[in-house]
């Protein structure tokens, strides 16, 4: 059963269509409010939900990343079909996906949110057990507590599965490789106060990309949840500026 508000969500605009990807053990409702933001502005929104996100880290831990990834191929077929052209915008682990969305599908611009290339050091991946010695085991994350946000948002797993977890690094190690066959118009953002993805990995993507069309912003005083912070609405007016830019 889906967490109550933690549904998908499409919001009918204008024929030009933005895909949006929330991160790894988070849910749609985390980019509601930048939804409703680019929805005012005249585009189709359409917010996925992952393959075992959402319900309880038991269905995450049946899943792994080509299963995350088809959930985003579900969402973009949905999409172009009501949509001419498509933009995307994913979080997190969602930025990761929506590189690789570019590189199988057409795709007009693209914007990545704290794209974790590099995990930050405090949290010691290095301890990451075998992927053999994984199974039924997670770690427990604190309560959310953020305010002035969606309810659902603060209803994220408190165990954290230590499979799903190489899942996840399985992906960026794809990503690093998919980079430099990537050649869609791009906006990077990363807060310079993320303590989960370390803000080099906006400087690797800008690197190793072949888009024409790179840029690169920092955010000040932003951390990891960049739609969700006190500095979101820097975040939504950049990358609206991007999306409608020529």
């Amino acid at each position: 059963m889906i967490i109550e508000g933690a549904e998908p969500f499409l919001l009918k605009g204008g024929s030009e269509g933005i895909l949006l990807i929330h991160g790894f053990t988070g849910l749609p409702a985390e980019l509601l409010l930048i939804g409703n933001f680019l929805n005012r502005a005249g585009y189709t929104v359409l917010g996925v939900r992952l393959a075992g996100h959402a319900t309880n880290e038991l269905n995450l831990m049946k899943t792994n990343n080509e299963d995350w990834f088809n959930s985003v191929l579900d969402g973009y077929a949905i999409l172009k079909g009501l949509c001419e052209k498509i933009f995307v915008v994913g979080h997190s682990m969602g930025a990761l996906l929506t590189l690789k969305l570019a590189y199988f599908r057409k795709v007009e611009k693209i914007v990545t949110l704290a794209a974790p290339i590099f995990i930050d050091e405090n949290l010691h991946l290095e301890h990451l057990p075998p992927r053999s010695e994984c199974k039924d085991f997670s770690f427990i994350r604190p309560h959310r507590k953020l305010q002035n946000v969606p309810p659902a948002v603060n209803k994220t797993y408190r165990k954290m599965p230590y499979i799903s977890i190489h899942e996840l690094v399985t992906l960026i190690e794809e990503i690093k490789i998919l980079l430099p066959k990537i050649t869609t118009p791009i906006l990077i953002m990363h807060g310079t106060e993320d303590h989960t993805a370390q803000p080099k990995s906006a400087d690797f993507i800008e690197e190793k990309i072949n888009s024409v069309r790179k840029e690169k912003i920092f955010v000040d005083n932003c951390g990891h949840l960049m739609p969700l912070t006190e500095m979101r609405e820097i975040v939504f007016e950049e990358v609206l500026k991007f999306l409608e830019g020529n």
